[in-house]
Order: C-alpha cells, then sequence, then structure tokens
C-alpha cells in the first residue's frame, strides 16, 4: 500500500486532477485520489483512451519507471482541458472532456427511443457529415433531387440523334437508365412517378432548347417529394456534392 500511495503521490505532485485508467483502480488508491480532490475513472477502453490523449495532447503512460530504473511521473504528459465533469443523460451516466487543447472536433449525442430508431439516426448523421466533407474536397455542388439525372438524360438522348451509328442505341439506353433515379425517388415517396418524371423531363427539354432567361432556370428543376410536385431545388437549397455524381456517372 505504501508504494501505491507513493506511486499516486508521483503523479498528483506532477498536476494531475484528472487521470484516467483502461483497469481497475483499488478503493485505497481512489481513497488518495478523492482526499486530493482528484477525478480517478478506471475501465476506459484502449480507444476512448487514445482519442482523450489525442485531444488533450496527453501521453498514455504504461508504466513510472524511468531510463535509470526509478520511478517519476513527467508533468509533459499531461494533457489539458478546460474542463471535465459527470452528467446524467436518460439513464446513463457519462464524463465530458471540453475543449482539449488540441481539441478541433466535436461529440454528438443521440437519443431514440429505441436501438433501431438510434441506428437510422446514426445513418442518416453519417450520411450528412460524409456529404459535408466530399463538398469541402471537391469545392462543387449540383441540383438534387433528380435534377442532374434528367438534364443529362435529356442532353444525351439529342446527342444521340445526331449519330447516324449503332453507338446512338447505346447513349439512348444510357439516358433512359440515368431516369431510374428520379423515378426511384418518387416512387420511395409515395407518389406518382410516371407523371412526375413525364413534367420534369418537359421542363429540361424546354430549357435546354431556348433562350428565354425565366425557362432557361428551369435548369435547376427537380422533384418535391414532400408535396409530390415540381419545384427549383437550386432556390430550396437542395443540393449534392459534385464529386460524388461525378463518380456515379463514371
Amino acid at each position: 500500500m505504501e508504494i501505491t500511495k507513493k506511486r499516486c503521490k508521483k503523479i498528483i505532485l506532477a498536476g494531475a486532477n484528472v487521470i484516467i485508467c483502461t483497469k481497475g483502480i483499488d478503493d485505497f488508491a481512489l481513497k488518495y485520489f478523492v482526499e486530493s480532490k482528484v477525478i480517478a475513472v478506471r475501465r476506459v477502453s484502449k480507444k476512448d483512451l487514445r482519442k482523450i490523449a489525442k485531444c488533450t495532447n496527453a501521453k498514455v503512460v504504461t508504466t513510472l519507471a524511468d531510463e535509470n530504473g526509478d520511478e517519476r511521473f513527467d508533468p509533459l504528459n499531461l494533457g489539458e482541458a478546460e474542463s471535465v465533469f459527470e452528467e446524467r443523460i436518460g439513464d446513463n451516466e457519462y464524463i465530458f472532456f471540453k475543449r482539449g487543447k488540441l481539441s478541433s472536433s466535436q461529440t454528438i449525442i443521440l437519443r431514440g427511443a429505441n436501438e433501431y430508431m438510434l441506428d437510422e439516426v446514426e445513418r442518416s448523421i453519417n450520411d450528412a457529415l460524409s456529404s459535408v466533407k466530399r463538398v469541402i474536397e471537391s469545392s462543387s455542388l449540383v441540383v438534387g433531387g433528380g435534377c442532374l439525372e434528367t438534364a443529362v438524360g435529356i442532353y444525351l438522348e439529342d446527342f444521340a440523334r445526331t449519330i447516324g451509328s449503332k453507338e446512338q442505341l447505346a447513349i439512348s439506353e444510357f439516358a433512359e437508365a440515368l431516369y431510374i433515379i428520379p423515378k426511384t425517388l418518387a416512387i420511395n415517396a409515395a407518389k406518382d412517378a410516371t407523371d412526375l418524371l413525364a413534367k420534369l423531363r418537359t421542363l429540361h427539354y424546354t430549357s435546354q432548347n431556348t433562350d428565354n432567361q425565366e425557362r432557361l432556370q428551369w435548369k435547376n428543376c427537380g422533384l418535391d417529394l414532400l408535396k409530390g410536385t415540381i419545384r427549383n431545388n437550386y432556390n430550396h437549397g437542395v443540393l449534392e456534392p459534385g464529386i460524388s455524381k461525378l463518380k456515379s456517372l463514371k
């Protein structure tokens, strides 16, 4: 016990006020930490420990032994965070580390009625964050809601008519395949896919064959799956990463 007490004091005297351990901490050791007003957290997974160390600029220490065979704790191993506290969320209690020294990340806490709902929310957030990531990487956006696929499909159909060989059939089939995207979107939203696709194709065909400034704006038309209509999705902020569409076409 005396050896353990000395080790605890070495860590405390180095300036540590929060100690995290991957395994257990004996009660008599916890007593020393409590008396020194130090937070001691035990049985933290190695994965979480590495994340905390990275955010706070701390170093994961596996032993107090130094090169000379003595035991010491270097203050340079310590990380920094603005605050560390415990808070109850739902039925569980969590320990929060706020504003670590090197922290550029954020934590999102998801809550739901059951595991199925949580899985769906997590998937949606992951998709949203991935989309933002791709936009930042590519610095390009395209109008969504079936707008791009319909516009490219109309263009390819017109281009196919200018070719007098069998390649015309391949181009026409590729254009037809693109219409599956807006059609599937409409079907999944329980809307009349045939009617919506026909209207969408008409608007895009007109926009590609007119000099009228008002009709040129129809090039941004896409599906409004909540109301089951066609609208200018660019004005309504329905956008997608350009790189994703480029890879899909390729």
